[in-house]
């Protein structure tokens, strides 16, 4: 909407989601992982279990490790990109200084398969060379730029701080909900917590709401349905 104070500049302005894919998926794994995985715990143990206190420990225990085990296993996986990633670039920067008509040659031909015709496309990399030829190989030939390149730290931070977050949520079920019906308040809830976390990271990613949740409700009441049916299992087997 322009006002007075806004010229129009007659560019239309576009909103892209790819910069937000890194936290998102880092968050959205994260606090799914977090309500789901404490919610099937939580109602395996109350199946098996009829005082809160084993179940509210066990879910506390589960939220605990789950977090810390997330956050490192998000930063063993991104730490191992970012290496690679590292390592392709330092190659990139020796072979430029070593072998710098070449890898114009090789950035042109980049191009010409994009659909540029040889000459144009030999123009284009002469000029991006001379503006960066490293970040123009990295992000053309390597496909490697900020947007993508992988944040180990940020995405173990966002990972551990999510999956807290999202296991928080059925263990307060767990310490309020009534024991006679925690097993079904539970898995209520869970589909709660777990349909609006979808409907916000589908929007935020530009994606479909519809699909999002489907999936979360598809998968989520399997977990939970076969938590609940080993809990049965050893528990009436204990007794």
């Amino acid at each position: 909407m322009q006002t007075e104070n806004t010229p129009y500049t007659g560019i239309k302005v576009e909103s892209h989601f790819g910069g937000r894919s890194g936290w998102i998926r880092a968050s959205v794994l994260g606090a799914n992982d977090g309500i789901l995985s404490t919610a099937s715990l939580v109602i395996g143990v109350a199946a098996a279990s009829a005082a809160r206190e084993p179940i509210v420990l066990a879910g506390l225990a589960g939220l605990v490790a789950g977090a810390f085990s997330m956050a490192a296993g998000e930063y063993v996986s991104v730490s191992s990109q970012s290496d690679i990633e590292t390592g392709d670039l330092d190659r990139e920067r020796t072979e430029l200084a070593q072998f710098p008509e070449q890898e114009l040659t090789e950035l042109a031909q980049v191009y010409e398969k994009r659909g540029l015709d040889a000459a144009l496309a030999r123009q284009v990399a002469e000029q991006l060379t001379r503006h960066n030829a490293l970040e123009a190989h990295a992000r053309d030939e390597l496909s490697i730029n900020e947007i993508t390149r992988a944040r180990p730290l940020q995405a173990a931070l966002s990972s551990g701080a999510s999956f807290t977050a999202g296991g928080l949520l059925p263990l307060a079920v767990a310490w309020l909900a009534p024991l006679a019906w925690m097993e079904y308040l539970q898995y209520g809830f869970a589909l709660l917590f777990l349909i609006a976390l979808g409907t916000i990271a589908a929007r935020a990613g530009g994606s479909s709401v519809k699909k999002a949740n489907l999936r979360i409700v598809v998968w989520g009441t399997i977990a939970m349905v076969m938590s609940a049916a080993i809990g049965y299992l050893f528990g009436t087997a204990i007794m």
